[in-house]
């Protein structure tokens, strides 16, 4: 071997780490500022989310507009902060609600509110009344009757600071946008 041979391999070796090291950084930042991944590990969110189906949040949504009823969210877990949950926002700060009847009723309406999303109809159980504090949801998961959520936690509301993303796609098993 000649001196330009070994330093041609040098400098491919140290093109391949550079690429490397790059796409690393570029990987940690998206994942620190940009996106957030979840695995859902329970059958909470059938049928819009499968147990085991792997989906990805956007961190920045929440910096442009509030969340909203109906968003999909990631976020820390308002009994143990190490736990991330993703369920659906039913509530918004300031509204009042009651379940009945295997119905959801918000701020004293008399029309349940309509969700095309849930797997089945709510199994009808005592009457729940929530009054959503400021700055705090409600969540829920779209299969009621096998949902740990909102209406079953110690501290039932999870605070604006708490919500990680709004979930945009499932990548895995397959792709699908979520709504």
């Amino acid at each position: 071997m000649n001196k330009n041979s070994d330093f041609d391999v040098v400098k491919e070796i140290f093109s391949w780490i550079s690429i490397i090291v790059v796409a690393a950084v570029i990987a940690l930042v998206l994942n620190l500022f940009i996106i957030a991944n979840s695995r859902v590990p329970s059958a909470s969110m059938e049928n819009t989310i499968m147990t085991g189906d792997r989906v990805v949040g956007f961190r920045l949504t929440y910096l442009f507009q509030e969340p909203k009823r109906g968003d999909v969210i990631i976020f820390k877990f308002p009994d143990d902060e190490s736990l991330y949950y993703v369920k659906r926002i039913i509530g918004e700060p300031g509204d009042v609600i009651d379940i009945k009847d295997g119905k959801i009723y918000l701020n004293n309406s008399e029309t349940p509110l309509e969700e095309d999303y849930i797997k089945e109809p709510m199994i009808p159980e005592a009457p729940m009344h929530f009054e959503v504090p400021e700055d705090s949801y409600f969540c829920m998961g779209d299969n009621r009757n096998n949902s740990a959520d909102s209406r079953r936690w110690i501290h039932p509301f999870v605070h604006k600071d708490k919500i990680i993303a709004k979930v945009i796609f499932r990548y895995f098993p397959g792709f699908k946008m979520i709504k």
